[in-house]
């Protein structure tokens, strides 16, 4: 048990899927986990083990943005062994080639801060994605119906910009979409030589202003749920 996870030793999987909403944590493990148990229940960020063929997996929800994730990483990584982490999440559009309803496979996370920033002091530390977990992810997603992107992500502080200047430099070197937890996530995997990745829904987009909605959502996630766990495994 930490201060945050109130999980018992040999409650959480080597395996964890990480949604920012812990509904949504509760929501993939009642749809994909068989004989799926509430490990975490410590305000409200829940927490759930069970098995997706015959692995042990947890499905534990990080809330939202770098900070809330930081803190549930570092003790799943610390405290209790988690060895490969995917954060399964949302994010906005940023190119005008990335719909809505599909799905991006994050190599990279660029940010402008991160609860890791400051170790780091004068050195901008490039986040990536664990290589084997993301060819995994790939090759698992070519058998999937959805759409499918590999690239770069952005990893904000806010969710309400205030800097289209830096939305704009974003689209022109080419980054899919945003989101707020990812770098954070790649960061903390590389200091503690564990592997990361993010699978992530586009939900909306930046620049046409479409909206996923809300009844259409749970098959797409589903689809990146799907593509987070077999990758796990494979």
């Amino acid at each position: 048990m930490t201060v945050h996870i109130g999980a018992k030793p040999g409650d959480i999987a080597e395996t964890v899927l990480m949604p920012g909403d812990p509904y949504r944590a509760r929501w993939a493990a009642e749809t994909f986990l068989q004989d799926a148990k509430l490990v975490n229940e410590v305000r409200g960020m829940l927490g759930f083990t069970g098995t997706y063929k015959g692995n042990r997996v947890t499905i534990q929800g990080s809330g939202m943005g770098m900070p809330s994730l930081s803190i549930y990483a570092n003790e799943l990584m610390t405290e209790y062994g988690a060895q490969t982490l995917i954060r399964i999440g949302s994010c906005g559009g940023m190119q005008p080639h990335v719909a809505v309803r599909d799905v991006i496979i994050a190599m990279s996370a660029t940010t402008i801060t991160s609860p890791s920033s400051g170790i780091f002091k004068e050195i901008n530390f490039a986040p990536t994605a664990d290589y084997a977990l993301l060819a995994a992810a790939v090759a698992v997603a070519k058998g999937k119906n959805t759409t499918t992107h590999v690239g770069g992500i952005y990893s904000s502080d806010v969710f309400y910009s205030e800097r289209p200047d830096l939305d704009e430099q974003m689209v022109r070197h080419g980054i899919l979409g945003v989101e707020m937890e990812a770098a954070e996530l790649y960061t903390l995997a590389a200091r503690h030589g564990r592997r990361a990745l993010a699978i992530l829904t586009v939900s909306d987009h930046l620049q046409t202003g479409e909206a996923l909605p809300s009844e259409d959502r749970e098959k797409t996630f589903g689809d990146m749920v799907e593509i987070a766990l077999d990758a796990a495994f494979t």
